[in-house]
């Protein structure tokens, strides 16, 4: 109080009273919309450029949707992945035959067809046998009308700015003279004008090859990699590569995928985890070429320490330059420091419940034996040359000074640390498409088909809400580093409630140590189960805001046994599995969901000889296709996700417009008026 008694009075002093109690909350969302609505005046400073811009947008709600390619678990297999995605997961060829069959013969047609798939590899050989320059011209002249002309039919189904997203930026002007070229007053010499003007430069068959990438990237509106990028197949690190190359592509992250993201972020358990996989199946290429991962630290401990270890339940799963006793040394070196750190995580995260993990203080080196879930088991390899007894979970000085080396080794690789950035940024925990909930692995729940919650930054969630929360996690994890956020991505890759793994445990040490099988069992998740009941899909299809009757859960993660005659499609009708043993190590088959305007495919790949074979024999891999879906009329942008978007924007737009008439804001002037 003043000495008069009047209240004091904080005027500037940084104590104002709040705005509400002032009267101008009112203010504050008009002033918020307004700031919003300036930066999109610098894009339509008047109402004409707003008003054609609306009118592209309704336009482009005509047409048909993009055809979205989904595919699940490519788990390292590059070559694979490039021949599934060059002829657009087998829905390109149709189109090519529909066009060109009849009027080629067989040879040339098979010639055109392997050019489409394989530009770079064609034009590479053509340039070696074309020495001729009247035949050179010849061919490029007669192929690049037939690019061109399967190049106006695909991007007839794209608004032209969509498309012209799409063309290589240095040729676009001239892709886009390409759309008009059958038009009055344009006919054959105006292309051969063209090829000649390239052909004197030298440039024909480079021409050949950027459009044959062109069609294979108009072919595919979107492809939606459904998780699992790295391990067991032979290269990770040129998957993603080849996948950063691919004009619009979305992750849904897999368990792979967030191991090999901590491991990158520098997460010593998952560290030792990747390195133990890529040991296993002898995937070295991928880190030290392909990351620039030296393995001399685990090298070093594997002759230093594990120098008369056997290691026979280590031997890796395929031949290289280094002796397999080496290397099976160097994955067991990896898998005890893999139990240590792991231990040490399951202590400091005790709301996890992960303590009956924790195996390592039950060894009984004396006995030879070891106690999982109270029952005792009979060690196969009772060698433990760094294990203390009393310390079981420390690492030794040695194995601290080579995880330190590898740690920096993972944290300072710029290629990985680009792919991870990439993964993340282009990435979510789910996806929504025309009607199909996409995520990797599950929704963990009861076998009653409740949600089962999972610890989030001391929250339990469940469902949607799980899902959102630890998206954002990952994220966080990117930027930030914190040990919290880091031992998450180690529970998305193994824990009993991640939805992208799905099991109870994962029995590496079981495997690893005791001959027994009975407690290499792991339970799978109830959702498994529970996806073959109707009333289950569409409570998963409702509470993640997908039309529940005519929704379809599309999930990767849990390989289908298509040897043994299993469907994809789950009994519900209303489910389906797409991870079709895509790696040779899982059974080398593979599935591709298309999702096109009129029907939802399914494409079964198979066997893949090489990149080799298909350009020099013209091999193709051609999948045996069934209908999941058809729709009663053919879906346009406007019944899609996109379409929502686009509407919104003209929402937006109309704003716009009204603030321009009411000279709320100044016409062909970014800066707002605003009126007092």
């Amino acid at each position: 109080m003043n000495v008069d008694g009047s209240p004091i009075t904080m005027s500037g002093t940084g104590h104002e009273s709040h705005p509400c109690e002032r009267g101008n909350c009112e203010e504050r969302p008009r002033r918020y919309e307004l700031t919003l609505l300036r930066a999109l005046a610098t894009q339509f400073p008047n109402i004409d450029s707003a008003l054609a811009e609306i009118a592209r947008l309704s336009a482009v709600l005509t047409l048909p949707k993009g055809t979205v390619h989904v595919i699940s678990d490519i788990h390292g297999e590059h070559k694979k992945l490039r021949h599934v995605i060059n002829n657009a997961s087998g829905t390109l060829r149709p189109l090519v035959e529909r066009l060109f069959k009849d009027r080629m013969d067989p040879k040339e047609f098979t010639e055109f067809l392997t050019l489409i798939f394989y530009p770079a590899e064609v034009t590479a050989q053509l340039e070696k046998k074309l020495t001729d320059p009247d035949a050179l011209r010849c061919f490029a002249r007669k192929t690049l009308r037939h690019q061109f002309e399967l190049v106006r039919v695909l991007a007839s189904n794209y608004s032209l700015k969509r498309a012209t997203q799409v063309f290589p930026q240095e040729y676009a002007n001239l892709f886009a003279e390409m759309l008009h070229e059958p038009s009055n007053g344009r006919g054959q010499e105006f292309v051969d004008a063209v090829v000649d003007e390239m052909h004197r430069r030298g440039r024909a068959l480079h021409l050949i090859h950027i459009t044959g990438r062109l069609i294979r990237n108009l072919a595919i509106y979107e492809l939606i990699i459904a998780g699992d990028c790295w391990d067991r197949g032979p290269r990770g690190d040129r998957v993603v590569d080849y996948l950063r190359d691919q004009p619009n592509v979305s992750f849904v992250w897999g368990n792979h995928d967030v191991a090999w993201l901590g491991a990158g972020l520098g997460h010593e358990a998952l560290i030792a985890h990747v390195l133990r996989v890529s040991l296993r199946y002898r995937r070295l290429g991928q880190l030290d070429e392909g990351y620039s991962i030296p393995l001399t630290p685990l090298e070093h401990l594997a002759r230093t320490v594990y120098g008369d270890d056997p290691a026979a339940h280590f031997m890796p799963k395929s031949s290289g330059m280094r002796s397999d006793l080496i290397v099976a040394r160097m994955q067991k070196a990896a898998a005890i420091m893999q139990f240590k750190l792991e231990g040490q995580m399951f202590a400091r995260n005790p709301e996890w419940e992960l303590d009956h993990r924790r195996l390592l203080h039950h060894i009984n080196q004396a006995e030879g034996t070891v106690t999982v879930d109270g029952v005792k088991y009979a060690l196969r390899d009772n060698l433990f040359p760094t294990l203390d007894p009393e310390h079981p979970y420390e690492l030794t000085p040695q194995e601290e000074l080579c995880m330190a080396r590898l740690k920096y080794s993972f944290v300072n690789s710029q290629t990985l640390n680009e792919q991870l950035r990439y993964l993340v940024s282009h990435g979510a925990m789910y996806l929504r498409r025309d009607e199909h909930l996409i995520f990797h692995g599950c929704v963990p729940c009861t076998s009653e088909g409740e949600f089962l919650p999972m610890p989030v930054d001391g929250k339990l969630l469940s469902g949607r809400a799980l899902f959102d929360s630890l998206e954002r996690v990952i994220a966080w994890a990117m930027e930030q580093r914190q040990q919290r956020h880091l031992d998450v991505l180690w529970y998305l890759w193994s824990g009993p409630r991640s939805p992208l793994f799905g099991k109870d445990r994962i029995a590496t040490f079981e495997r690893d140590f005791i001959a027994d099988k009975t407690p290499h069992h792991e339970n799978k998740d109830p959702y498994f189960n529970l996806v073959d009941e109707p009333w289950f899909c569409e409570k998963v299809l409702t509470e993640f805001g997908v039309n529940c009757k005519q929704g379809l859960i599309v999930n990767g993660h849990v390989p289908v046994k298509i040897d043994a005659a299993e469907s994809p499609l789950k009994k519900s009708g209303k489910a389906i599995t797409i991870d079709g043993a895509f790696s040779e190590a899982y059974g080398d088959h593979g599935y591709t969901l298309v999702l096109g305007p009129e029907k939802t495919l399914l494409a079964k790949h198979h066997h893949f000889e090489s990149v080799e074979s298909a350009v020099r024999d013209g091999i193709d891999i051609v999948p045996s296709v069934s209908v999941i879906r058809e729709w009663d009329r053919p879906r346009r942008m406007s019944d899609t996700e996109r379409g929502e978007q686009f509407r919104c924007d003209i929402e937006m737009l109309e704003r716009l417009i009204e603030l321009y008439r009411n000279n709320e804001l100044a016409q062909d002037e970014w800066r707002p008026k605003l009126r007092s």
